[in-house]
């Protein structure tokens, strides 16, 4: 059961919108290594804006994907793609279905 999750959005520069999001689709090849994160999103939100959920069981599952090679590359690429430093946001998961 997930009981924790990471909501980060993100905007893109003027013009970095494609680079974003193949930033974003090239993640999810990261995050399947990621034994201990149960579920992961990359989302469009609109024209700019984009948005990253994930949900996990535990506080040392979600600990280790902000330790992981997903959210060093956010943070790496983060001056070149996106208007500001996206903010991480920690979340308590209340209800959830999953396959």
């Amino acid at each position: 059961m997930v009981k924790l999750g990471l909501w980060v959005p993100l905007e893109a520069r003027p013009g970095k919108e494609q680079e974003v999001e193949q930033f974003l689709r090239d993640a999810a090849a990261l995050v399947e290594q990621e034994a201990g994160t149960t579920a992961w999103f990359a989302l469009r939100l609109g024209a700019s804006m984009f948005g990253i959920f994930d949900a996990f069981a535990d506080e040392s599952a979600r600990e280790a994907h902000l330790g992981g090679k997903v959210a060093a590359a956010l943070m790496a690429r983060a001056p070149e793609l996106f208007v500001g430093t996206p903010p991480i946001q920690r979340l308590e998961v209340l209800a959830a279905k999953l396959p």
